[in-house]
């Protein structure tokens, strides 16, 4: 009755965005900005007259954020921090008091802007330099919350969104969403992609690029560089399309605008997810990011080609789905190495996949005589170094154990519907377990027991691979 009724009647405070427009303009330099501007019109639906709107804003080091400013009906308003005992939950959010009470049925226009900079760490979150720049799905834009009320419904983006991107006129860009129109505006040209609601949070890449598209093959990967590639880029389009494809029939489509990934080139980018520098390879919702120096090992290179299958397969199992903290390591880190897996065994067969599951043993034999193993399931991020390498040599052996359980098939069906089911949400061990034991139609208690909550690996595991350890 109360989920009937809450779909007319209001069962806590709340409001909705009716409209709402997100603009984003790149400022040459130096040192070159990013301008974001956010206007939104809200009705409260709510039960009750609402004396403050909370909203997450970029954090100031990650996003080099400042010039923040918001006006409500147009007015500036000033804004304050969120109570103490609230903080440390939402570190990033910040009150936005009304100078009136915002009553029910009314309507409120709330516009919000400031700039990002370059942070030291440019990775996957953003670079920005001064021929090409990239926003990933989340941190940059601000997030309107909900009232502190348990029953308080999020406020969610109207069935249409336009996201305006601005930047000189031989920038080549892609966000997601449908391109709706491309105007110029003055010396610069807007480009304006359309979000539906449906839709994950927008992403943003451009830059003064060169595109390489595969001698005109419709079904190759696209590379986007700063300068025109001097090697042939044939085989290596070829072989990044296969990984995509397989990834998407296992695990389900990307998105359906995506007919192709594209290797774009970002001059900034110095880590990729797990803070290493050096040559890297960054996912993004489109494909992935390389830098200059990836990009020197040459793109036909075994070593590149590893570096971006594994980003393309953070596209699914850590940009579709937020593992929350505890699973971080064991599904954030572990699925895409999984996958990875998963595109060895479809380009070379099952002695490709025995070969990659016996490094996966080699590294856990090494990292174990180093450190005191901690249980899959209990390693953090955060934990030592020595202890996360046991865990990231580990847990991809888990779903490889799952699969020779239970069929690579019924596996695979699960975790593309963990995907497709919890898109843009967090998941845990709980959601993983439930989608596996629905699409194997077995209980898996006791295989999660033995991989997440026992130390060492199963020795029926290793027994089967220990010919391909020799």
């Amino acid at each position: 009755m109360l989920c009937s009724a809450g779909c007319t009647v209001p069962l806590a405070p709340g409001y909705r965005i009716l409209k709402e427009s997100r603009e984003i303009k790149f400022v040459p330099g130096p040192p070159p900005e990013l301008e974001i501007r956010a206007e939104f019109t809200l009705e409260n639906i709510g039960t009750s007259e609402l004396a403050f709107i909370d909203a997450a804003f970029p954090d100031e080091k990650d996003f080099g954020r400042k010039n923040l400013r918001v006006q409500m009906d147009g007015r500036d308003a000033a804004l304050a921090s969120l109570p103490e005992e609230l903080r440390h939950s939402s570190p990033r959010t910040l009150r936005i008091p009304l100078d009136a009470s915002w009553g029910q049925k009314q309507k409120r226009r709330l516009s919000i802007e400031y700039t990002l900079s370059s942070p030291g760490d440019s990775g996957a979150r953003i670079t920005l330099g001064e021929n090409d720049f990239h926003l990933g799905a989340s941190g940059w834009f601000p997030v309107l919350e909900p009232p502190r009320h348990v029953m308080a419904p999020f406020p969610k983006r109207p069935d249409k969104t336009i996201v305006a991107i601005v930047v000189p006129s031989n920038f080549l860009v892609l966000s997601r969403g449908k391109p709706a129109s491309r105007k110029q505006r003055g010396a610069d040209t807007e480009f304006r992609f359309l979000l539906r609601a449906a839709d994950l949070a927008p992403y943003v890449v451009a830059g003064r690029y060169v595109e390489s598209s595969g001698g005109g093959k419709s079904d190759s990967a696209v590379f986007w560089t700063l300068q025109p590639l001097k090697e042939d880029t044939a085989s290596a389009q070829a072989q990044i399309a296969a990984a995509w494809n397989t990834l998407q029939t296992d695990f389900g489509p990307l998105d359906k605008n995506l007919r192709v990934p594209r290797i774009i080139e970002s001059a900034e980018l110095r880590v990729n997810l797990a803070g290493e520098e050096g040559p890297v390879a960054a996912p993004f919702p489109a494909g992935a990011l390389v830098n200059p120096a990836a990009l020197s090992l040459g793109v036909g290179s075994e070593e590149f080609l590893e570096k971006v299958a594994h980003a393309l397969a953070h596209d699914w199992f850590s940009g579709e789905i937020y593992p929350v903290e505890d699973a971080r390591l064991g599904m954030g880190e572990a699925l895409p190495e999984y996958a990875t897996i998963v595109i060895d065994e479809a380009r070379g067969g099952e002695a490709a996949r025995r070969k990659r599951v016996a490094k996966l043993l080699r590294e856990y034999e090494e990292a174990s005589a180093h450190a005191v193993e901690k249980p899959l399931g209990a390693t953090r991020l955060n934990d030592p170094a020595e202890q996360r390498r046991i865990a990231l040599a580990k847990a991809p052996l888990f779903f490889i154990a799952l699969e020779d359980t239970y069929g690579e098939a019924a596996v695979r069906s699960g975790l593309a519907r963990l995907v497709a089911l919890l898109r843009g949400q967090e998941v845990g061990y709980d959601d993983l377990r439930s989608a596996l034991e629905e699409s194997t139609g077995k209980n898996l208690a006791e295989d999660f027991r033995a991989w997440l909550n026992e130390k060492g690996i199963p020795k029926e595991f290793r027994a089967k691979y220990e010919a391909a350890n020799d």
